[in-house]
């Protein structure tokens, strides 16, 4: 067994990012509580990684926050946060960039908690090896296997199965063992996985960058050395894909497109193609910040100039013509749900890929994946941690590669609308045949020609609010008004609906999030017709009633909230609902099991508790005048 000499580690500390070396990235990840960054740490301090100052800090450091009486602790050199320290646990996402004499590594120390999986996901996304830990006195858990299956799913190949805390269990060869035999047994479903298991203790240094006189029944190498000599297959080479994030225009005389190259060789006077338009071109120029270079590559920042003035914008993909990306607005993905609220299919999301941000909609889940067993399950949502492949349409077309070919262009986020948080990460699979089969039909005849035929404007009044609050009363006293002008209108009701096109559906959340989703589709084609369509949908959900408003042209969407309290609607209870679902009869009812989510701004806010409906209908229609909707 090699021992690397102080002399080779001081001198790699020295200059850690020699360029004749390469780089290997790795991720430590794990169960909460299992060493991942205790390790980190014990792996610096061992290899004469840290400099004197940052020591020092760490001694100081350790009489504090440590956990090791008398002694340091090395997870403070990696969990920096106030609130990993009071805990004890990793939050963030820690990066640390280091170098030896045969490598240069960046390691990226991950959480173990799973409400933090989100970030295991990030810093996974970009690893090259995982470093896995396992408590050696509790063995495999549902985490451990959670983390191992989502690097697999990412494209890691290459696992350190570090059976940590040896010392507690008297670094027993039989325990070690049965781990090793045990994880070695869950990830036979792993395409391509390569394992590596190290007894190690992380707190005390044993495996970590020597070997142990503890554990003389082991006879691989220490951790440290084999991340040294490790060899991680190459990539297949990926075609240029160059992601557009900036368009520079500093004056008349220049229009460069700057982005950094995520994969394959950029040439000057090399032939190039903008998937989007289909148009061609020429590289004219590449501009980077130490001068204009003939040829870039991966991970280059670069402005490039064309040799046309062609259409090319954020977002898009400057490629090559030989292997273009794909293009499609559906498309399949395996996808990991990031958020409290479930995933319902037919919600509204925003899907980002790149420097790509356009709507998308799972639109069917097809099987969320049980991360012990690989049991494909049937499900209607997906929850916290939970990985499903699906079914993903885009409101437009998007530029993408298969994940497994290549990662920046496979990948993708889908974020809240409201709260702007990541919701979920996605990796294309394949893009679906009938996005590209399918196309927009255009006819002659428009919605403004049919608007003037009908001496009219359309809109979409989208009237809300709890079962009995009187939505139904007075879209149908305003169509009347409305019929009384000579308009052309038609009403689409809950109850109504719910007799034909959408007999299928529940009252689950999942359910109703597809009932909105169906009607705003068909009051659209009923405002293409030119009709003032009245929409009476409880339609409980925010993000529902936002992707309706979508759907039609900016003014052409009314919200009119209906706000009776539900006392009131409770007392007044029409059909009896109220009283069914008191007497547990009915279930996911809204208002009382079921949430309802008032709007934020609507158009217009009616007090049926207070006033006629009669009275509210004029009150809409001379909202509808004021808007000149009705000239």
């Amino acid at each position: 067994m090699k021992v690397i000499s102080e002399r080779d580690r001081a001198a790699a500390a020295a200059d850690p990012f020699m360029p004749d070396r390469d780089q290997l990235a790795v991720l430590t990840c794990g169960s909460v509580d299992d060493g991942k960054s205790t390790l980190i740490g014990r792996l610096l301090l061992d290899a004469s990684l840290v400099l004197d100052d940052h020591a020092a800090a760490l001694a100081r450091d350790s009489e504090t926050h440590g956990t090791v009486a008398g002694d340091v602790d090395p997870s403070l050199l990696v969990d920096g946060l106030e609130a990993e320290r009071e805990q004890g646990i990793t939050i963030d996402v820690a990066y640390r960039y280091f170098g030896t004499a045969r490598r240069r590594f960046v390691v990226a120390d991950t959480p173990g908690h799973k409400d933090y999986t989100r970030n295991m996901v990030t810093g996974a996304s970009t690893s090259d090896l995982a470093i896995l830990l396992v408590d050696a006195g509790k063995g495999l858990v549902e985490q451990t296997r959670r983390h191992a299956f989502l690097c697999s799913l990412l494209g890691i190949r290459h696992f350190v199965l570090a059976v940590n805390k040896m010392d507690l269990i008297d670094f027993g060869e039989d325990r070690f063992r049965k781990i090793d035999e045990s994880f070695a047994q869950f990830a036979r479903q792993f395409p391509g996985c390569n394992i590596a298991a190290i007894p190690t203790s992380a707190l005390y240094g044993d495996n970590v960058v020597s070997g142990s006189a503890r554990t003389p029944w082991y006879a691989g190498p220490p951790l440290l050395e084999y991340l040294e000599t490790v060899v991680i297959g190459g990539r297949p080479a990926a075609p240029l894909r160059l992601p557009v994030q900036y368009v520079s225009r500093p004056d008349a005389n220049f229009r460069g497109y700057a982005g950094t190259i995520a994969s394959g060789l950029l040439h000057k006077g090399a032939d190039i193609l903008i998937p989007r338009t289909g148009v061609r071109s020429r590289v004219a120029r590449i501009v980077t910040m130490d001068g204009e270079p003939d040829a870039a590559s991966t991970a280059d920042a670069v402005t490039v100039v064309l040799a046309d003035a062609i259409d090319v914008s954020r977002g898009d993909i400057i490629s090559s013509i030989d292997k273009p990306p794909q293009r499609a607005d559906a498309f399949a993905a395996h996808l990991v749900w990031l958020a409290d609220a479930p995933l319902l299919p037919g919600r509204n999301y925003l899907l980002k890929a790149g420097a790509q941000t356009v709507g998308a909609t799972v639109t069917e889940l097809k099987y969320r994946i049980d991360i012990g067993s690989f049991e494909h399950l049937a499900a209607k949502e997906l929850h916290l941690n939970e990985v499903a492949f699906v079914n993903v349409a885009t409101a437009e077309s998007l530029s993408f590669d298969p994940y497994d070919e290549n990662r920046d262009t496979g990948g993708f986020i889908l974020i809240d609308r409201h709260t702007n948080a990541t919701v979920a990460a996605g990796l294309i699979r394949f893009g679906l045949r009938r996005a590209a089969n399918t196309y927009f039909q255009a006819f002659e005849v428009t919605k403004e020609a049919r608007a003037r035929l009908n001496t009219q404007k359309p809109a979409l009044l989208w009237f809300t609010g709890l079962s009995g609050a009187g939505k139904s009363t007075i879209a149908n006293t305003l169509e009347k008004k409305l019929h009384a002008f000579g308009k052309h209108t038609f009403v689409l009701d809950g109850d109504n609906v719910r007799h034909g096109l959408n007999r299928d559906l529940g009252f689950t959340e999942a359910d109703r999030v597809e009932n909105i989703r169906r009607v705003a589709e068909v009051a659209r084609l009923f405002v293409d017709a030119g009709l003032i369509t009245l929409v009476a949908f409880i339609s409980p959900f925010r993000a529902e009633r936002e992707m309706a408003r979508d759907l039609v042209a900016p003014g052409e969407f009314i919200e009119i909230f209906v706000d009776t309290p539900l006392e009131a609607c409770e007392q007044r209870d029409p059909k009896g609902l109220y009283k069914k679902a008191r007497r547990g009869e009915l279930h996911n009812f809204t208002g009382l099991d079921s949430p309802y989510q008032p709007p934020t701004d609507p158009e217009l806010i009616l007090d049926a508790l207070n006033e006629s409906a009669d009275v509210l209908a004029d009150r809409i229609v001379d909202f509808m005048q004021r808007r000149g909707l009705l000239s």
